[in-house]
């Protein structure tokens, strides 16, 4: 299908799912990618765009698709949310070490108030892309406004990586490179936040241990 392209790991495999179904091969690569987050959608939006400007995929087709297969793979995720409850969840927390249960309340009071634009800037962002539906389920977000909100940031970022890849073209492996210097900048950001949150729970637990 693109000659000179590597045709092995995810890339082979995302190439052999449009030769197969065409645009809709795309969509569920990234259904896929919504589900199983270490495929990366850095590398299948911009494949995909580059098959569209060489003219063996419809550039319109492969932003609805992939935009479908998003949305599919959100509302999947939501479901599993939405299966394991907010009062599972709490349970959960409470047998988690260093986590209070306050924790889960001030999480669950910002996302009543903050969850719309969670999902939609949510969509944006390496990681949290696929992870934002679970709370969203938990919460029991309004389905239409989950979808609605879903739907819109898929459909930027998707749009964005399609056609970064179309412009590129031969070059579209570019976008991989340059995005992969936000996922890591979002995970040490993570890693940082979660080192202080750990800090100052054992930090509170000694003082409290040491005043017993």
């Amino acid at each position: 299908m693109i000659e000179g392209t590597e045709t092995s790991g995810i890339t082979g495999w995302a190439i052999h799912l449009m030769e197969l179904m065409g645009a809709p091969g795309a969509g569920l690569a990234i259904a896929l990618e919504n589900l199983f987050p270490p495929l990366p959608s850095e590398v299948i939006l911009p494949l995909a765009g580059f098959t569209a400007a060489r003219g063996e995929l419809d550039l319109l087709a492969v932003i609805v698709w992939t935009t479908l297969g998003s949305v599919a793979g959100a509302l999947a995720l939501y479901a599993v949310g939405a299966l394991v409850g907010r009062d599972r969840t709490r349970a959960l927390v409470e047998r988690l070490p260093l986590v209070k249960v306050a924790d889960f309340d001030r999480t669950e009071a910002w996302f009543a108030r903050h969850g719309t634009k969670a999902v939609f800037f949510g969509r944006m962002i390496p990681i949290f892309r696929s992870l934002i539906s679970i709370p969203a389920g938990v919460q029991r977000m309004s389905p239409p406004v989950f979808l609605a909100y879903t739907t819109l940031g898929s459909l930027i970022w998707n749009t964005v990586f399609v056609l970064a890849g179309y412009r590129l073209g031969e070059h579209w492996h570019r976008v991989e490179e340059y995005v992969g210097v936000y996922s890591k900048g979002v995970l040490a950001a993570v890693a940082l936040l979660l080192v202080v949150f750990l800090a100052q729970r054992i930090a509170s637990a000694r003082r409290t241990r040491d005043r017993i």
